[in-house]
């Protein structure tokens, strides 16, 4: 049985892309690897440090010692740290954020990228403008912050949370083809919006990022 490991900076994440794998994945034995203090390093920091990078890739080499076949990394700000691991190990490793990515490019020109976290914003947008690189297309590019939003949901209140990304989308859907969502977390928000609020496609990456493995010959 082929395996994959989810490399985690938080433990919400791990009921979220066990039941997609369990959907799309069903023959293909998980585990996963926690560390909650890596984004909390991050915001401390304010970027993405050689320290903290280096811990990405040593959680990625443990997933290969742990058997595993291909490793998912599911936090978009530690994404920098991925690539670079993906030269040190003898095993495929992917970011979360790449396939949806991939997929915004491929289906528009005008893509809106939402987050709430500046350490999530900027290397997801540095990804998208890479990957239309790799596709020979012109894109413009609208990153959008929202502001006060992670405090917010730090704090225990979703509903201020909530209300502000939703603000965001609803403005960044009148200037774009498509949008996505730097953070995994913001999803729930997008699946109580009314479908006359939902006015392009809005692309979250677990289940893009599961369906893609789903596809490749690593995990058949």
């Amino acid at each position: 049985m082929k395996k994959l490991a989810l490399v985690h900076t938080s433990a919400t994440l791990i009921p979220v892309f066990q039941e997609l794998c369990q959907a799309f994945l069903p023959g293909v034995q998980v585990f996963n690897i926690v560390d909650d203090f890596l984004v909390k390093n991050i915001i401390a920091s304010g970027s993405l440090t050689p320290t903290i990078a280096k811990q990405v890739v040593g959680y990625v080499e443990s997933a290969q010692m742990g058997g595993a076949d291909q490793v998912l990394v599911t936090c978009s700000s530690i994404g920098p740290a991925v690539e670079l691991s993906e030269h040190l190990v003898d095993i495929p490793v992917l970011r979360v954020d790449q396939p949806m990515a991939d997929k915004a490019v491929a289906m528009g020109t005008r893509i809106g990228v939402i987050a709430t976290l500046s350490s999530t914003l900027e290397p997801t947008a540095d990804l998208i403008s890479r990957r239309a690189e790799v596709a020979s297309k012109k894109i413009q590019l609208e990153a959008v912050l929202c502001e006060g939003a992670f405090d917010a949901l730090m704090r225990g209140d979703a509903a201020t949370h909530d209300q502000k990304v939703t603000e965001v989308l609803k403005q960044l859907a009148s200037k774009v083809d498509v949008i996505v969502l730097a953070q995994a977390s913001m999803a729930r928000v997008v699946a109580n919006l009314n479908p006359s609020e939902k006015k392009v496609p809005i692309l979250s990456s677990p289940q893009i990022a599961i369906e893609y493995l789903a596809s490749q010959q690593a995990l058949s």
